[in-house]
């Protein structure tokens, strides 16, 4: 039996490897999510199209791909930038909640 409190979506600790271009969801230390973007330049500055979202088999459906994706829109928005979402969860997750994501399209 596991003494670990609260969801695991709510413990999911978001880093941004930029030399992978990814953010990282861990679970305990353990890499569980990642988010992979590709940089590119526009006349709006820099976007980041957001092109591929997983979460490893046995940690699926626990809500973590979001927490990941939220994680990493706010570190977005943080730093100045935008986003294009090329991925599927991506674009689903931002037409969900167009009040939190719209000022990043």
């Amino acid at each position: 039996m596991s003494t670990r409190t609260g969801d695991p979506a709510s413990r999911l600790v978001v880093t941004h490897d930029e030399t992978a271009h990814r953010y990282e969801g861990r679970l305990d230390g353990e890499l569980v999510a990642i988010a992979d973007y590709v940089p590119r330049d526009s006349e709006r500055g820099t976007v980041l199209a957001m092109v591929h979202t997983e979460v490893v088999p046995e940690h699926q459906d626990e809500g973590l791909a979001s927490a990941l994706v939220d994680g990493a829109l706010r570190d977005v928005r943080e730093r100045g930038l935008r986003v294009a979402p090329a991925c599927s969860f991506v674009q689903l997750h931002v037409r969900r909640h167009p009040e939190r994501y719209a000022d990043l399209l």
